[in-house]
């Protein structure tokens, strides 16, 4: 009997992932699983580029708005949920697409990831407290001192990665990199195509750009003041949210708040895409090209 096939689609933000993902759903008439770290929440819309609601109607989608912002979602969660998921598809296809651009949460799915150690509660609301107060500065000394082999390759401006760092090295004593690498990575059985979608980076950035106008037009800003008594959850601390919220404080003007979230978006997107160049399976092609990727897919499967 043949294996099933698991085709995931990555890339950067704004480089196109839905619209191919779904046109491949449909083209092998199968679902979706998303492996993206935001577009799970139900209360987040707008800010995490969430598929539109005739997107959604036209292909089933898992992990999109099935969880809610208190809920601890992490990467070895979405590991056991997205495995379910395949098999819910296998059912009754051959072919699944997984799509998105959280790279941790795509290698937890593909290889497997050591059981996470049980969070302290108090831990947690000890780190929320300090960095409501203290902010990033405050965050980046303390995974300095307590995690610094974190610290040397970890995404040090990013305030929910680092808290994630802290809360594990803290309950645990370990290193959360000492869980992501694993020395035995975990077998599935199904086949795994990995394809990467890339534009040339002037049109990545001015796709970035665009995406952000087009996301305060349609009422960013009045979605993440709905969002204010949530701010410190670590769900919020991802970019487009955490600009706002310091618009709101007033700590930075409408326009300057905006000019960040388009600039700390095209850092994410710089990061993404070292993540996913580093994995030498992944077959790069443009977005564009969808007739192409369909041909080199049918020779696959």
């Amino acid at each position: 009997m043949a294996l099933k096939t698991c085709i995931i689609i990555a890339g950067t933000t704004a480089v196109g992932k839905t619209s191919v993902a779904i046109a491949l759903a449909q083209h092998f008439k199968t679902a979706i699983v998303s492996a993206d770290s935001r577009q799970c929440y139900r209360e987040l819309d707008i800010g995490v580029a969430k598929p539109t609601e005739a997107q959604l109607a036209q292909v089933k989608h898992y992990f999109i708005n099935s969880h809610s912002i208190t809920d601890d979602v992490n990467a070895g969660m979405f590991e056991h949920y997205a495995l379910q998921a395949v098999t819910d598809i296998f059912r009754e296809h051959d072919i699944a697409i997984m799509v998105g651009g959280t790279g941790l949460y795509i290698r937890a799915f593909c290889e497997g990831m050591d059981q996470m150690p049980e969070i302290s509660g108090r831990i947690r609301d000890e780190i929320n407290t300090n960095y409501s107060t203290g902010g990033l500065a405050w965050l980046q000394q303390e995974i300095r001192e307590k995690d610094p082999d974190w610290y040397a390759f970890g995404e040090i401006q990013n305030p929910q990665r680092i808290m994630r760092a802290l809360e594990v090295m803290l309950s645990s004593g370990k290193s959360i990199r000492s869980f992501q690498q694993q020395a035995n990575k975990a077998t599935r059985d199904f086949n795994i195509i990995k394809i990467g979608l890339s534009l040339p980076r002037a049109q990545l950035y001015g796709h970035i750009n665009n995406r952000v106008d087009e996301m305060i037009a349609a009422g960013l800003e009045k979605e993440v003041a709905s969002l204010l008594p949530f701010r410190n959850l670590n769900a919020l601390q991802t970019v487009g949210y955490k600009e706002l919220f310091a618009c709101m404080d007033g700590t930075h003007n409408r326009a300057l708040a905006i000019e960040h979230i388009k600039r700390n978006t095209r850092h994410y997107a710089k990061r993404q895409l070292t993540w996913f160049k580093r994995d030498e399976k992944f077959h790069w092609i443009s977005p564009v090209d969808f007739n192409q990727l369909i041909k080199y897919l049918h020779n696959l499967v």
